[in-house]
């Protein structure tokens, strides 16, 4: 029954392909003259050059047979190892070739700025409306409805100014001044006070504390010169990452799934210690086996000490801490290398432009520095967007399921509130962030176009704005495939999401 849906879905998607893909053909073909700069031009092999593009791009031919010969191209994509034919833009480039790298750049972007987004707004749901009404409710609704109102461009100009130039001139003395530390200490102390339900004043000023003595400890100890977190500061986050899964998954009075999650935290940690000469330079083959080693060492003792009833959620916090402990440690060496990284690019830690320094050569935590940087601004851009929405619909959708029959019955026969909202009702909640998940995707794709310009990031924005300005139809068509592609090929996947997200939803159809 589920195949024979997925090829009824797949047989629809493909007809929307079809007439989507003429009427973008049609429209890019008619906006212009793809002869246009050689008519203009005052070169003596004018003639012989506008006869090759004719002939190379077909401009003889009716525009429905031109239409029908991409098509054939493009059909061959569907075919495994079969290659994949898109024609060749005006200057005689295969579009597939330009395409295949605009796309790992474009990505890259999309795909780190959907997570971060989708983690962030979800969880800032969940707490709006298990805080409803609250000020921290008021809070998130205002920040989502101010961020999803900003223009993108303004954002993306915002952060170059603030997030780049200024904070690499700060790198050049990183010293935070008393008024900085006194503001940061006030909200974040004000937003923990705003997210806790009780003790929220004790919460609040213990965070405000903190966050105060933290900041001045690292104007203290030079923190920022040489930045990095040390085995101890990894084992106390990791370990706290481990509390909250337990509390999360199993709750603190299930004293061995908390052991389990604490001893792969431990082990996790020791094994990065001694392994330290190894992860000077390693590669990546090296950092997968030391994290399989750990999370199977976690595994085994979830298996070993928990008690069968516990066990699911034991393996669940052992999967989870091992990932904190791996996390943690990447994060420090990847601060260890940052000051020899900002030296070799010229103290401009923070870059404004583009996907990755060229001809840049450092060790692997330098090239995923490198990677990681230029990502940041432009995925924080895209991701303030998304974000809101996220937040907004899991608000929303987590409130109307905490109301439903099933819910109450639960938390009248006793059952924690943990289990009645992480079990119960977030599953079912998550139905309609699926479905916006799938529609923002390829929105995001296409609205990457502004951002990949503001950044210089050579994606398929800059891809799409080129062939549109000539016109060349080929290389727009390259990157509608992409769009269209995964705006159909991921409603698919939320459809049959519902199914495992609500076992009532049968995958059926006329």
């Amino acid at each position: 029954m589920v195949w024979a849906y997925v090829a009824r879905r797949a047989l629809a998607g493909l007809m929307i392909l079809l007439l989507a893909s003429l009427l973008m053909f049609v429209l890019v073909s008619e906006s212009g003259d793809p002869l246009a700069d050689l008519l203009a031009s005052n070169s003596p092999n004018r003639e012989q050059l506008i006869e090759a593009r004719i002939e190379a791009l077909n401009l003889d031919d009716p525009l429905l047979v031109r239409y029908v010969d991409w098509l054939g191209g493009a059909a061959t994509c569907l075919v495994p190892f079969g290659g994949c034919d898109l024609g060749t833009n005006i200057d005689g480039q295969e579009v597939t070739a330009m395409l295949a790298k605009a796309m790992s750049s474009t990505l890259r972007l999309v795909l780190i700025a959907t997570i971060l987004a989708i983690v962030l707004g979800v969880a800032v749901g969940i707490a709006s409306a298990l805080r409803e009404y609250s000020v921290f409710d008021y809070s998130t609704t205002l920040l989502a409805f101010l961020f999803f109102s900003l223009p993108i461009f303004w954002v993306a100009v915002l952060l170059k100014q603030f997030g780049a130039i200024e904070f690499n001139n700060w790198l050049a003395d990183p010293v935070f001044s008393a008024g900085f530390i006194a503001a940061s200490s006030l909200v974040i102390g004000a937003a923990f006070a705003a997210l806790v339900g009780r003790a929220r004043w004790r919460v609040g000023t213990a965070a405000a504390a903190v966050t105060a003595a933290t900041l001045a400890a690292m104007n203290a100890t030079g923190w920022w010169r040489n930045p990095s977190l040390g085995p101890l500061l990894v084992g106390i986050l990791a370990a706290a990452t481990s509390v909250g899964a337990t509390v999360l998954l199993a709750g603190l009075e299930r004293r061995r799934v908390l052991a389990v999650g604490l001893l792969t935290v431990g082990l996790g940690t020791a094994v990065a210690m001694l392994a330290r000469p190894l992860l000077v330079d390693p590669t990546w083959a090296g950092l997968a086996l030391l994290g399989a080693f750990v999370t199977g060492a976690g595994c085994c003792a979830a298996w070993l000490l928990a008690d069968p009833a516990d066990r699911p959620a034991a393996l669940q916090v052992a999967v989870i801490s091992a990932l904190a402990v791996g996390a943690f440690v990447f994060l420090d060496y990847l601060l260890a290398n940052l000051a020899p990284y900002s030296e070799a690019v010229g103290g401009r830690a923070i870059p404004t432009i583009g996907s990755q320094t060229p001809n840049f050569q450092g060790n692997l935590w330098q090239t995923v520095l490198d990677n990681l940087l230029h990502l940041i601004l432009p995925a924080i851009a895209i991701m303030l967007v998304s974000f809101a929405a996220y937040s907004r619909f899991t608000r929303a959708s987590l409130l109307d399921t905490l109301q439903t029959d099933y819910v109450r019955t639960a938390r009248a026969k006793g059952l924690p509130e943990r289990t009645v909202v992480l079990r119960h009702a977030f599953r079912n909640a998550l139905i309609p962030v699926t479905t916006l998940a799938a529609l923002d995707f390829g929105a995001v794709i296409g609205g990457a176009v502004i951002t990949e310009t503001v950044f210089g990031w050579h994606g398929m924005g800059e891809l799409f704005t080129d062939g549109l300005r000539i016109p060349d139809v080929n290389q727009v068509m390259g990157f509608f495939v992409v769009v269209a592609v995964s705006v159909v090929l991921f409603n698919l996947l939320a459809d049959l999401s519902y199914a495992w997200l609500d076992p009532r939803i049968r995958l059926e159809g006329p």
